[in-house]
């Protein structure tokens, strides 16, 4: 079985999943929240980069435009379980994979924090951890917001790195 190949067991993937099924959803805005038919599947914390590259936005104005996430997937524990990259994709260590569009935006509490976002899976790939996902929710952001300086007519193509962490809610139908 392809779990083996991550080390873990039949037991193990059972255990956390009974336990992935009782986490609560966030408390987010209310155009932030996803249809009553769903549920959490899982928690994850991402934690890595949100980077940026500087683009002409029209008559010699210039700014910093994101080009992709590029992101670790952690449990509770501080285990490495996927990768957060373009796409946006994440990407379970499992193989499985979902791609998100935003539905829904929401400014974060915190200054210079990304936004918090309603994402609706795009598709799906592999038969594991994330294949039956229908939703995601990015909230609890910290850092990643746009550079507010350094792009300008001489920058063009310049790409910059911003540190960021977030709360990532994994959702799929009830069962």
């Amino acid at each position: 079985m392809t779990f083996r190949r991550y080390g873990w067991s039949a037991a193990l993937l059972l255990a956390w999943g009974h336990a992935a099924a009782q986490v609560p959803p966030p408390e987010v805005p209310q155009n932030l929240r996803t249809p009553a038919t769903e549920t959490v599947l899982l928690k994850a914390q991402g934690r890595g980069k949100q980077i940026y590259a500087c683009k002409a936005a029209g008559a010699g104005h210039f700014e910093w435009t994101l080009e992709r996430p590029q992101a670790e997937l952690l449990n509770d524990h501080g285990q490495v379980i996927g990768k957060h990259y373009e796409g946006p994709t994440w990407e379970a260590s499992d193989g499985s994979k979902v791609t998100g569009q935003v539905e829904q935006r929401a400014n974060a509490p915190r200054a210079g924090a990304v936004p918090w976002l309603l994402l609706k899976a795009k598709s799906t790939q592999g038969s594991g951890t994330f294949s039956r996902v229908n939703y995601i929710q990015r909230v609890a952001t910290q850092g990643g917001a746009a550079p507010t300086e350094g792009c300008d007519s001489s920058h063009p193509g310049a790409e910059m790195s911003i540190e960021y962490s977030a709360d990532y809610y994994f959702y799929i139908p009830h069962p």
